[in-house]
């Protein structure tokens, strides 16, 4: 037998190899499960995540070679409850993840599954190296280095191997408090005209409108605006890159960009092995375009944010450095300020006309 909380981390910890996202599958898959099952399969989504590089390391001291994925996913989740979870019996660790690759039809690796997590203990390990041991590529961890010194790249990768916390902002809504701390930036209030450029899933929106701003969400696809259902206040669809198809300017303009999300990495670990140095160029020029857009139709006199939750600079200063100015800039950083890490910078149009 195998439990519903294992199979659900397990078919789970499948898409999120296939480019899903773990928090929104395990809503989904979780949602007839009981509160034990469900939070136990969520320990073991996440847990894996954190700690994928020093889940294959360990794995791989005992089955060097390649592995089929879900032969490796079921080691994953037998280690890191061997070792990491303090409540599960190893019987059920063990036996558990062997059932799994029998039941994807791998069943000719369950004799090394079994051989290899009954070898897993809980004495301390050298790790081979300080990217392992903070289970972080190392490509990442080496820029943050560079970026915030090697003190604070720590600090920073060693909170996101815990899991992050929940916050409930004023609106009511589920909201991290560093995306909480973006919209008074904007100084609303009512009568303002206030455009939110890349407003979905709308917990911002519904922040500026509890502030009386009389204002227009926008995003590039309908479906994700669909999230702004009930709210009140205009939705468009466009595309933020091009021109933007309106007359009138605003008073206050959001861009909350786009982006790669490492500022999130404790509630979204996923992103830590999928994202790639490439991305961050790309990414860059879309922000400069969305930004570029977005001051064109800023009032004289009015006030425009941009933000991300990235760390890195290529789509923080260097996207508001392409438009001189005197940027009030914020920076919040995991480990040093609490929740996700949040880039927040802000200009008065007065101050914009340079460019």
């Amino acid at each position: 037998m195998i439990s519903p909380a294992r199979q659900t981390a397990f078919d789970v910890l499948r898409k999120v190899e296939q480019g899903g996202y773990a928090a929104d599958l395990l809503v989904d898959r979780s949602a007839g499960l009981d509160s034990r099952d469900a939070g136990l399969s969520s320990q073991i989504v996440f847990g894996c995540l954190r700690y994928q590089a020093q889940l294959d390391h360990l794995i791989g001291r005992l089955a060097p070679g390649r592995l089929d994925p879900e032969v490796r996913i079921a080691l994953r989740m037998g280690v890191y409850q061997l070792r990491y979870l303090d409540r599960i019996p190893a019987h059920a660790a063990i036996g558990e993840s062997v059932e799994l690759v029998k039941r994807a039809r791998k069943r000719s690796a369950a004799g090394l599954v079994n051989a290899v997590l009954r070898k897993i203990d809980r004495q301390p390990v050298a790790w081979p190296d300080r990217a392992t041991e903070l289970s972080m590529p190392a490509w990442l961890l080496e820029k943050w280095d560079r970026q915030f010194g090697p003190e604070t790249a720590e600090s920073i990768a060693t909170q996101f191997l815990q899991p992050a916390e929940t916050f409930v902002a004023s609106t009511g809504r589920i909201q991290d408090v560093g995306a909480q701390s973006v919209v008074p930036q904007l100084d609303l209030h009512p009568g303002l005209t206030f455009l939110d450029l890349c407003a979905a899933p709308g917990n911002k929106t519904a922040q500026a409108l509890a502030a009386g701003a009389e204002t227009i969400a926008c995003d590039i696809h309908w479906h994700r605006l669909k999230q702004l259902a009930g709210l009140p206040c205009r939705r468009v669809v466009l595309d933020g890159t091009v021109a933007l198809p309106f007359r009138s300017e605003f008073d206050r303009i959001l861009v909350d960009a786009p982006c790669s999300g490492t500022g999130t990495l404790g509630r979204n670990p996923e992103i830590k092995w999928r994202l790639k140095p490439s991305d961050l160029i790309e990414l860059h020029a879309k922000q400069v375009a969305l930004l570029g857009n977005a001051l064109a139709r800023l009032r004289p006199g009015g006030r425009l944010v941009y933000s991300t939750c990235s760390l890195e600079e290529e789509e923080n200063r260097r996207v508001v450095e392409a438009f001189p100015g005197a940027w009030q800039i914020t920076e919040r950083l995991p480990g040093r300020e609490q929740g996700d890490g949040f880039f927040i910078a802000v200009l008065t149009s007065e101050l914009v006309r340079q460019w």
